[in-house]
């Protein structure tokens, strides 16, 4: 069994928008998350989204086996950032 919070130092850059049964979500994608995580249940996190943090957020599952990052429209807006464009996501901590 694995003690939390557990440190992390992952970064991945990912566009803004994911295909959820043919709607796009203002989300990011993360690559390989099943894997990285070991699970396909959500996820809670410490992260930075282009360096903006992001404290105690979680990573939902996709459907499809891996997990996204859901960016509201305020921290869309604060970002300066829109469906489509690219941001950096750096997981600093995972919490449960």
């Amino acid at each position: 069994m694995t003690d939390f919070p557990q440190n992390l130092d992952h970064t991945f850059t990912a566009p803004i928008g994911v295909d959820v049964k043919g709607e796009i979500w203002s989300c990011v994608e993360m690559p390989g998350s099943a894997e990285f995580f070991g699970t396909k249940k959500s996820v809670r996190v410490d992260a930075t989204v282009d360096d903006i943090p992001m404290p105690d957020v979680g990573l939902m599952v996709t459907g499809r086996g891996g997990h996204m990052l859901s960016l509201s429209a305020a921290t869309r807006k604060r970002l300066g950032k829109s469906l489509g464009d690219v941001v950096v996501v750096h997981l600093q901590r995972r919490l449960r």
